[in-house]
């Protein structure tokens, strides 16, 4: 939280002085919105509230950040930001109407509304930011904000590609800053416990994971359209090559469907990074991989021969890790993680739980939440002298208390770049249709200058993420 002395009076100053009775009008300093009493918060006191900012506020920002955000009396979103001003007027109106109904005062109105991250980033009274862009615009989203001093609630994947990746958690280290990655299961209690009894060895040694996900339709080509008036396309577009607008390619004009540039690779690696990030992750947790990653990775995948989506449709890829366990990830078994081991097998899964309505596994048949081979593997307890991991009830809420101790949350930006990364390894896997062989540790391809090129993309000017030299 800033601490930072200003010569004018600050906005945490502004509203303490609001609550005493002090200030007679939020007109009386111009550029902030009305605010009310702290009183009508809560117990916490606004000198100790956190400031938030939401960048990026269509589906997942509406359906899932935001909320998790509101719902604590500790912190305050006070502005929005996205590149369509329509989406960032609606964002506005939504969470000055959920303060509206928090406090009592029908014409609160204290958020502010950006269309450039990067001014928003320069408003010190915003203490962290949450980052619910499209995928190509995480990392340099986090390395500004990160070096801007704000804390970070990202969404996952945490990079478009692995090169972007390491420089997004070598920022987020230099920084000091607090960064959770989005990876909510850690905060699911059934993935928590399923990585335990693995650990714990109630399944024995672990040899095979098996990874379900979800699979992505091919669609049609799509014509060119005019870009819309509130809409900044050049700058959505950020680093990747610049191409025509047409409204399948971004988000919808009209509602908060699941957007388009999902199934476009430009933007994205598809299902393998959109829920394998997810689910990859999970099996990391369980198998004491978080700060690693494959050796060997093979397998293909059927991509689409014409259209606009292009991302990948039915695959299954394969790994080995140094530790001998074998992982399979496929869009052909149900969506959860399965662990094999010598004495049994572990299932676990989201079961029907959906981040959002148009969340791809709302639409499959639900499966059961945690599975085993014998049901005494689910009730056995994991001893005081057994490996426990993090509790975490809540992922933004971990989040916030760690913002405030400024210990490391549940999910930190280093662990979600591996995670990520060893999905992308899948996906080069499945360009390249042959083994691959991983150094973890040097984050290169072994012998094979043509599966290093797949580590990075060209960034298109001016939206290049900026190089700092490594702090010594």
């Amino acid at each position: 939280m800033s601490t930072e002395k200003k010569s004018t009076v600050s906005r945490r100053k502004f509203i303490d002085l609001a609550a005493k009775g002090t200030l007679a009008s939020s007109a009386i300093i111009s550029g902030f919105p009305t605010i009310v009493p702290a009183s009508v918060f809560g117990k916490n006191a606004p000198s100790n509230r956190i400031n938030v900012a939401a960048i990026g506020t269509g589906r997942i920002s509406r359906g899932h950040d935001m909320p998790g955000v509101w719902q604590y009396d500790n912190a305050l979103i006070m502005a929005v930001c996205d590149l369509d001003s329509k989406r960032a007027e609606e964002a506005k109106q939504l969470v000055n109407g959920v303060y509206a109904k928090k406090t009592g005062k029908d014409n609160y109105d204290g958020v502010r509304a950006y269309t450039d991250y990067r001014e928003l980033l320069l408003n010190k009274d915003i203490d962290a930011v949450i980052v619910s862009t499209p995928d190509h615009w995480h990392a340099p989203i986090v390395i500004d904000a990160v070096r801007a001093k704000k804390d970070v609630y990202m969404q996952k994947p945490a990079s478009l590609t692995i090169a972007e990746g390491r420089m997004m958690a070598d920022a987020v280290k230099q920084s000091g800053q607090i960064v959770q990655v989005g990876s909510q299961q850690r905060s699911s209690e059934q993935f928590r416990y399923a990585a335990e009894l693995v650990r714990n060895g109630r399944i024995g040694e672990l040899k095979t994971v098996y990874v379900g996900l979800p699979g992505d339709p091919s669609g049609d080509e799509e014509p060119q359209m005019p870009v819309p008036k509130n809409l900044n396309y050049d700058m959505w577009l950020g680093t990747t090559p610049e191409v025509y607008y047409t409204e399948k390619r971004v988000h919808p004009q009209v509602g908060y469907d699941r957007p388009g540039w999902l199934r476009c690779e430009q933007f994205g690696a598809g299902m393998i990074t959109g829920w394998g990030a997810h689910h990859v992750d999970s099996a990391h947790w369980a198998m004491d991989t978080e700060h690693t990653g494959p050796i060997e990775i093979w397998g293909h995948a059927d991509f689409p021969k014409s259209g606009l989506w292009d991302v990948h449709g039915i695959f299954k890829t394969e790994a080995m890790y140094a530790n001998g366990v074998h992982m399979i990830v496929t869009n052909e078994i149900a969506n959860g993680i399965r662990f094999e081991g010598t004495k049994g097998w572990i299932f676990v899964s989201r079961g029907d739980a959906a981040v959002t309505a148009s969340d791809p596994i709302a639409k499959q048949n639900a499966a059961k939440k945690l599975d085993a081979s014998d049901p005494k593997i689910l009730t056995s307890v994991i001893g005081p002298n057994e490996t426990h991991l993090t509790v975490s009830k809540e992922h933004h809420g971990n989040w916030l208390e760690s913002i405030v101790s400024r210990k490391e949350p549940i999910a930190p930006a280093e662990v979600g770049h591996r995670s990520c990364s060893a999905c992308l390894l899948h996906h080069a896997a499945m360009k390249l249709n042959r083994k691959l062989y991983w150094d973890p540790k040097k984050e290169q391809f072994k012998n094979d200058p043509e599966a290093n090129k797949l580590l990075s993309r060209p960034q298109r000017a001016p939206y290049a993420i900026k190089m700092v030299a490594s702090a010594k």
